[in-house]
């Protein structure tokens, strides 16, 4: 099989290419540096994304679109609009490299992320559910409109927090725990859906290779888990206290924008995998937390 990857050099892109090789596929890298690419990748070939048009010239299974700012980082203006406009930009890159092919790739599978529900309390979230109403959710429904409108099979990986070593979401919570400042975040209720990066991985590889997958996937772990649980658990691993509590305000102060995403809570189920037979490498979340530590 021969799969283009955008953003490869990402956490969740890189560790696909590592995957995608190891199973024998030939993958190409689209950078704005390809040669460092290139060079991170184990020699991957990679080209920039004017290259892009001409690597889909030969005959290409699947094209995985994973580029876009990290949400990583303080919320002020510049970056809320870095996040969007990098997403929408290089998505509609890739739908035009498309439309221009001579030869249509089998699959379009592109990331978004379960920031489309917003905050629905206790509501379990399938992918029918409808969106919510604030900035990430707003982005995302923007986002998978622009994925849809392929001309091929087009699938949105709805991630939740993703959880592996050396990258992710684990790597800002451990320093506070480490330090034994990590506690409930506004009391802690809400639900966090996350997934382990090795299911990550797999469920892109999954969605790439079921012909009936289109439309919106959720990536996350079979059983989500209240933010409170979460801490418990990763401090658990570190031998470290998880009681000391981050008032809302306080996130805000410091996050900005960003602390709606971790303020909010989405119990999502993952209702497009189960039914497609997929099965997760680490469902567990302690296993995951101490394969990734």
């Amino acid at each position: 099989m021969r799969v283009i990857v955008t953003g490869a050099t990402g956490f969740v892109g890189a560790a696909l290419t590592e995957r995608l090789q190891a199973k024998g596929h030939t993958v190409v890298a689209v950078s704005r540096n390809p040669i460092s690419a290139s060079e991170r990748l184990n020699g991957v070939s990679a080209v920039d994304w004017d290259g892009l048009g001409g690597a889909l010239e030969e005959p290409t299974q699947a094209v995985v679109h994973l580029a876009g700012e990290t949400v990583q980082g303080r919320w002020n203006t510049r970056k809320i609009e870095e996040v969007r406009t990098s997403r929408l930009r290089t998505t509609a890159r890739v739908i035009e490299a498309i439309e221009s092919a001579p030869h249509k790739p089998g699959v379009l599978v592109s990331a978004s992320g379960i920031g489309f529900y917003g905050s629905a309390k206790d509501d379990e979230l399938t992918e029918v559910s409808l969106p919510g109403d604030d900035y990430f959710a707003r982005l995302c429904v923007e986002w998978e409109q622009a994925t849809f409108s392929a001309p091929c099979r087009s699938v949105a990986m709805r991630f939740g927090i993703v959880i592996g070593p050396e990258g992710g979401a684990l790597d800002v919570m451990k320093l506070p725990a480490k330090m034994g400042v990590s506690g409930p975040l506004a009391g802690g209720k809400q639900w966090w859906s996350w997934v382990d990066i090795d299911d990550a991985v797999g469920a892109i590889m999954h969605a790439m290779n079921h012909e009936a997958i289109s439309g919106p996937v959720n990536v996350v772990a079979p059983q989500p888990i209240r933010q409170i649980d979460f801490n418990r658990v990763l401090c658990a691993h570190l031998k470290r206290p998880s009681f000391m509590p981050a008032p809302a305000f306080a996130l805000r102060l410091v996050l900005g924008t960003f602390a709606t995403e971790v303020l909010s809570s989405k119990r999502v189920i993952p209702e497009v995998l189960l039914t497609s037979g997929y099965e997760w490498a680490r469902p567990d979340l302690a296993d995951s937390i101490a394969n990734a530590l």
